[in-house]
């Protein structure tokens, strides 16, 4: 991970209750502003094809029913009592389901609730990649409120950042005998039955652990390890100088980089993690990296090209270990094309950093992944909103938030930043930021609608994009063999262009409302409709239009962040 050093020093100032680098004036946290109590929820994140769901009102309603759509279609409602039921979706594999709770109330439907559901085999046809930072001594009730959180958003996978002892000996003790806790990098204690509490709680939903390393690290004492001077990279031709990741106290080491391409050390990261795989039921392995590192020499002065070996090590961890799933961080899309996505890891995922500024710069970088892995890999984005804001204690910006989300969702994309806390740093422990409770309740209203629509989201279709200019609304189009979709993005208010909104200043969105559209179509409709994750609790509404050749007119009945529209022929 290309980590920035000041921020991480700055973020552990304020976790040790130091206040010298930060204006706690600003945007101070007040009591219960963070809280939120879901209303509607489902007891995993994804489901097997004929599995059932059980689903779970937070208090009963009166005369309440519930509806189960698939892309606009209903396809059974029934009445409810109590607070929990079942139901057993369809038995198609990787299908996506809105589902929504609703009265009549004079005549009138009145929508309470919805929420989205995933039934897929396997979680990498559609990644939502979340995040976990801390393991100290932790009960069971606490891991399991973290957990539940993040089932509310559906994540169907989990980073376990810096949960390893060394990155060259990431288990802790021996197999025979495993560690009961150990320091990481940075002098933190980790718990062995909190990792081990938050794989199992996380079984329990139907997501995936990765245990996070990077493919190349090896500390200070790694020689004591069996690591050997052969295996290093260097930034001379006679190897004299390692290349090295350089950290100061409180880090307990720099990171010192090895040659992934070099065969022996291969094998022996294979061993150090048929270790890890012996004591903890992890499920794979998230590869990190650091970006580019310039001019590199291996041991014998040969000039390694560090991007042209990240497909040989990919290649030797899939081979060691089959059954486990491989992601690895293209750091600002390095190596991505040529070695990452035309390997063997699951689907593909991308630090975003400078000089990927702009909101189409972002869209440009999922598009680009689809092109890399012929459209056969999803892409999970590590874009960190209101960077500049989380050296310091506060809010993360709701705008900032949802039109960020709304742009890489409508675009295919998902975005890693939900954890124990919001992710607005590459640092993960950085918990400085926090989301208000309105926040989480829309937020997670995006997840419902990146799950319950995921079929014309992020599975085929012809997307193109239109350039995102300020003061306007930009219109994105995914073309399918019997459908089109249009996604209508507001940025009419906006103060800036940068997706990443650093310092936590993007406008909301004015609402616009009854905007007659004109689109371009290739055959006759038969049925138009629209939802958005910000009105109706993003439950599909048919609506009337005009057809003349191939010109269609429609009048939008309103746009916040996003809306979509579906035109079906």
């Amino acid at each position: 991970m290309n980590k920035m050093i000041l921020s991480i020093i700055m973020s552990l100032c304020l976790l040790s209750g130091c206040t010298d680098y930060y204006d706690t004036k600003n945007d101070p946290i007040t009591y219960g502003d963070t809280y939120f109590n879901t209303v509607l929820s489902t007891d995993k994140a994804c489901y097997a094809p004929g599995e059932a769901v059980q689903f779970k009102l937070r208090e009963p309603l009166n005369n309440a029913k519930v509806r189960y759509s698939h892309l606009g279609k209903v396809l059974k409602e029934e009445n409810i009592a109590g607070t929990t039921w079942l139901w057993t979706p369809p038995t198609d594999d990787f299908q996506g389901y809105l589902v929504d709770v609703y009265e009549i109330i004079d005549g009138q439907e009145a929508i309470k609730e919805s929420i989205g559901v995933d039934v897929s085999s396997d979680w990498k046809k559609f990644p939502r990649y979340g995040f976990l930072s801390g393991y100290d001594r932790m009960n069971q009730t606490s891991i399991e409120n973290n957990i539940n959180t993040m089932n509310r958003y559906h994540i169907n996978g989990i980073q376990f950042y810096d949960w390893q002892n060394d990155h060259h000996r990431p288990l802790a003790g021996t197999v025979e005998s495993p560690a009961e806790s150990w320091l990481d990098l940075i002098g933190r204690t980790n718990y062995r039955s909190t990792v081990d509490g938050y794989i199992n709680a996380a079984h329990d939903k139907g997501m995936k652990a990765m245990f996070y390393n990077l493919l190349f690290g090896a500390l200070q004492n790694a020689a004591t390890d069996g690591v050997k001077e052969e295996w290093y990279l260097f930034k001379d031709n006679n190897h004299s100088n390692k290349d090295n990741h350089h950290l100061n106290p409180p880090f307990r080491s720099s990171i010192y980089l090895t040659n992934p391409a070099n065969v022996e050390w291969q094998n022996y990261l294979i061993q150090r993690n048929q270790d890890v795989y012996a004591v903890y039921d992890f499920d794979g392995y998230h590869i990190d990296q650091l970006g580019s590192r310039g001019t590199l020499y291996d041991y014998n002065g040969t000039t390694v090209k560090l991007d042209e070996t990240y497909g040989s090590f990919i290649a030797a961890m899939k081979a060691a270990f089959p059954t486990k799933y491989h992601v690895m961080n293209a750091v600002s899309q390095y190596g991505q094309s040529n070695s990452i996505a035309p390997s063997a890891v699951d689907f593909l995922y991308t630090e975003v950093w400078d000089p990927s500024k702009s909101f189409d710069q972002l869209v440009k970088i999922i598009v680009d992944n689809n092109t890399f892995s012929n459209n056969s890999k999803n892409t999970v984005l590590a874009a960190y909103i209101n960077y500049a804001k989380s050296s310091r204690s506060g809010y993360v910006n709701e705008a900032g938030v949802l039109l960020a989300n709304a742009v890489i969702f409508a675009a295919g994309g998902s975005h890693l930043e939900i954890g124990e806390h919001y992710l607005a740093n590459e640092y993960f422990p950085n918990k400085n930021l926090q989301m208000h409770g309105e926040l989480k309740g829309k937020l997670i209203h995006y997840y419902d609608f990146l799950v319950g629509y995921q079929n014309i989201l992020r599975d085929g279709g012809t997307l193109t994009t239109a350039p995102a200019q300020q003061g306007n609304i930009a219109v994105f189009n995914r073309k399918f063999a019997d459908k089109d979709v249009f996604h209508f993005l507001n940025f009419t208010n906006a103060s800036t262009m940068e997706w990443r909104d650093t310092d936590g200043n993007q406008r909301e969105p004015v609402t616009q409302t009854d905007i007659t559209q004109h689109i371009t179509v290739a055959s006759p409709a038969v049925k138009i409709w629209v939802a958005s994750p910000d009105t109706e609790q993003g439950v599909a509404r048919e609506i009337s239009f005009t057809q003349n050749g191939s010109d269609i007119t429609f009048t939008l009945p309103s746009l916040k962040y996003w809306s979509m529209v579906v035109v079906e022929y």
